[in-house]
C-alpha cells in the first residue's frame, strides 16, 4: 500500500521537461514539498505554478549539476528554504549516440560531466540530509533514486559512451546502496527503455533520422509511466526497497 509523503521534501534535477517534469508533479501529487532544479529557469516557473496551482509546494532553482558547487548549493538550497531532505531524484541526463570512430568527443565530454558527475556530485551532497531525514521521521526512511537506461544493461553497437555513462551509474548505485541500507537511505536504480521525450533531439540530424527509424513501429513509453514507477518506489513502507526496475515498451525486445 503506498504511504503518502506529507512534510517530506523532495529534489528533482532535470525537473525542466520530461521523467524529471513528470517525476516533480508525481512527487507533488503525494504530498512532497518539491525542489525543481535545472538550467530553464522559465521552464521551472511554469511548473512550479502548475504544482502550487494544486496546493503543492515547488521551489525554483536555476542550476546547471555538473557544477560541483552549483549541485551542493541546490541541496543546501533546498534544506535551507523547504526545512529538510528526504527523497532525491538524480534525472539529469543526456543521450548523444553514434559510432564511436571518428566521434566528436566533446560530445562524450558532455555525457560524462552529466550523467556521471552531475548524478555524482547531486548524491554526494545530499547524502548527509538524507541520512538525517532517515533517523528523525515522519517516515525514517530517505530515497534516493538514480535514472540510468535500459543502455545501463545492454550495450549496443553505436551507444558505446552512453553504455558506459549508465553502466557506471549502476555501479555506483550499487556500491552506495550496500553503503547506506542500514542506515534506512534506499538507493533505487530506475532504467527506462524508449521513452517520448526530448532527449534524442540533442542528437546529430542523422543520429535523429536513425533513432526515428528504429523506433518508428513501437509505442514508446511516456514520462508519466516512468514518474509512476518512481513514485511506487519512494512510497514503499520503510521495510521494502525498490532496489532495481528495468521498464522498457511492451514493444521494445532490447
Amino acid at each position: 500500500m503506498a504511504e503518502r509523503l506529507d512534510d517530506t521534501v523532495a529534489l528533482v534535477t532535470g525537473a525542466s521537461s520530461g521523467i524529471g517534469e513528470a517525476t516533480a508533479l508525481e512527487l507533488a501529487g503525494h504530498g512532497a514539498k518539491v525542489a525543481l532544479v535545472a538550467r530553464r529557469g522559465e521552464r521551472l516557473d511554469d511548473l512550479a505554478a502548475r504544482i502550487s496551482g494544486t496546493g503543492g509546494e515547488a521551489l525554483v532553482i536555476e542550476a546547471d549539476v555538473t557544477h560541483e558547487a552549483a549541485a551542493r548549493d541546490a541541496v543546501e538550497q533546498t534544506v535551507r528554504q523547504l526545512g529538510r531532505l528526504d527523497t532525491v531524484v538524480a534525472n539529469a541526463g543526456m543521450m548523444l549516440l553514434g559510432p564511436i570512430e571518428g566521434a566528436p568527443v566533446d560530445e562524450w565530454q558532455r555525457m560524462v560531466d552529466v550523467n556521471i558527475l552531475g548524478l555524482l556530485y547531486t548524491s554526494h551532497a545530499a547524502l548527509p540530509h538524507l541520512l538525517t531525514a532517515a533517523s528523525s521521521g515522519p517516515r525514517n526512511v530517505a530515497d534516493l533514486v538514480l535514472l540510468s537506461s535500459v543502455a545501463g544493461r545492454v550495450a549496443r553497437n553505436g551507444s558505446g559512451v552512453y553504455n558506459l555513462t549508465k553502466h557506471g551509474v549502476g555501479a555506483f548505485g550499487e556500491s552506495l546502496r550496500q553503503e547506506v541500507t542500514r542506515r534506512h537511505v534506499r538507493v533505487s536504480l530506475v532504467e527506462p527503455g524508449a521513452v517520448a521525450t526530448e532527449l534524442a533531439g540533442h542528437n546529430r540530424p542523422e543520429i535523429q533520422e536513425g533513432l526515428r527509424s528504429r523506433f518508428s513501429n513501437m509505442e514508446r513509453m511516456e514520462a508519466e509511466d516512468i514518474a509512476d514507477a518512481i513514485g511506487y518506489i519512494v512510497t514503499r513502507p520503510r521495510r521494502v526497497a525498490v532496489n532495481e526496475l528495468l521498464i522498457r515498451p511492451t514493444e521494445q525486445e532490447q
